[in-house]
């Protein structure tokens, strides 16, 4: 199990401890590509899709880095819904 494998087991067990930038990796890890909207944007960061026509958007966690438990799930809600796991082990064949 390769690097990536262990970051998106790690993810889907939801540990407490998860950081943004392991939360950057991971959508890197599905062709995401990180944008803070400018500077106008505050906290407020978005991962666009590789083809540009979908995104996830959260705010980057502060003081702390650690995301918390509940941007956890709606992180891994929205990577069941699109099916990234599934389409990333498909392309990884």
């Amino acid at each position: 199990m390769g690097t990536k494998e262990k970051l998106i087991e790690r993810f889907k067990k939801l540990p407490k401890d998860f950081a943004y930038d392991e939360v950057v990796r991971l959508f890197g890890i599905f062709g995401y590509t990180e944008n803070t909207k400018g500077s106008t944007s505050g906290s407020r960061i978005e991962f666009i899709a590789p083809d540009g026509k979908d995104s996830f958007m959260l705010h980057k966690p502060h003081p702390s880095n650690v995301i918390k438990s509940y941007v956890m799930k709606q992180i891994l809600a929205y990577i069941n819904e699109n099916e990234l796991i599934e389409k990333y082990e498909q392309n990884k064949k």
